[in-house]
């Protein structure tokens, strides 16, 4: 009788804890990857290790139960913790709509990670960021150093994080928004002719530099290959490339005028004193940059300066004396203005 009664109980257990009556759709979010042509088992025991569902064995269970065993969906899939099984099932087998919420993040072309982490902390958003992107980095490093070619010596993801606006769970975490970032710049530089840097002797990590520069230097998309060219040219020639915005990214100063102590303080981002490239990117390019840093104008250009009373546009010059000249209007526009000549 008791041997009975002890069968009736368990099987009485068993069975609320497959139907779960009491549990629901689920709370907050998290991300699953589900690999194509995972088997069920495995798709359980991701969810399970996500914290979707209690029990991979259950869920299966209640898979096969439901015939759903073998039409689970594949992908990127934003979940709820804690769910019941019936309503996991629904998401994995799109028996209904499944949407998480989600929150836009974005992180704006040329920043470097110090930037967008101090823009974050002003938003009150994502207070982790730059601790996030060292701790990613530490387990990105070898794959990077071997894709990329980037030099043991580099330890940071800078120029890595491929700045766009990013969908996330709520709440926005730091760690989804750096891997995603990281997993954008790997497809959209995979997609990038490199023949030309090559034939130049760049890496690919070089070609990410100055990408950055680019970026930093460029207001008009047009004149993007152009000043790619003339870094490339001063390169070629052994020339300082003279470039103002790695001296801003080793000062993190952006606004007030470079002083001619920084100048003449020698640095590995002193581009008026070193010659080559500095030892990392100066910030995050976006596409375009990345493009004209690999494919340059088929220029001789070795100057460009910023023209006066235009925004952001430059007057560019293979020769010093010219240089002198265009440097000689925007110095005297500046003196009449009291102030930067640039009008936008």
């Amino acid at each position: 009788m008791l041997g009975l009664l002890a069968a009736v109980l368990f099987v009485g257990w068993t069975q609320w804890q497959l139907w779960q009556p009491l549990k629901g759709g689920g709370e907050g979010a998290v991300t699953v990857e589900i690999p194509q042509g995972a088997t069920a088992s495995e798709v359980a025991s991701k969810l399970q290790e996500a914290g979707v569902v209690d029990s991979a064995t259950l869920f299966g269970l209640r898979a096969l139960i439901s015939g759903k065993r073998q039409n689970l969906v594949a992908g990127t899939l934003q979940l709820k913790r804690n769910m019941s099984y019936s309503a996991a099932l629904a998401a994995l087998s799109g028996t209904v709509p499944f949407q998480a919420e989600t929150t836009s993040v974005t992180t704006q072309e040329g920043l470097s990670i110090r930037e967008v982490a101090q823009r974050f902390k002003r938003q009150g958003v994502l207070d982790d960021y730059g601790a996030t992107a060292k701790k990613i980095f530490k387990t990105s490093r070898s794959k990077l150093r071997t894709t990329y070619k980037m030099p043991a010596s580099v330890d940071t993801l800078e120029g890595f994080l491929f700045p766009a606006t990013y969908e996330l769970p709520v709440p926005a975490k730091a760690d989804d928004l750096v891997t995603r970032q990281l997993q954008s710049f790997q497809q959209n530089f995979n997609g990038i002719s490199l023949t030309k840097a090559k034939r130049a002797g760049l890496t690919p990590y070089e070609v990410l530099i100055i990408a950055s520069m680019v970026e930093r230097e460029a207001r008009l998309t047009r004149e993007r290959k152009l000043i790619a060219a003339v870094i490339y040219n001063r390169l070629k020639l052994n020339m300082p490339l003279g470039i103002d915005a790695t001296f801003r990214y080793a000062s993190g100063d952006w606004t007030n005028p470079i002083k001619q102590s920084e100048l003449d303080k020698d640095g590995p981002y002193n581009s008026r004193k070193r010659i080559g490239l500095p030892p990392t990117p100066i910030g995050n390019p976006g596409l375009a940059s990345i493009e004209a840093a690999a494919d340059p104008a088929n220029v001789n250009y070795l100057y460009f300066v910023v023209k006066p009373n235009r925004c952001g546009e430059h007057a560019f010059s293979a020769t010093n004396e010219k240089f002198l000249a265009d440097q000689a209007k925007y110095n005297q526009a500046r003196d009449a203005a009291g102030k930067s000549p640039v009008t936008c």
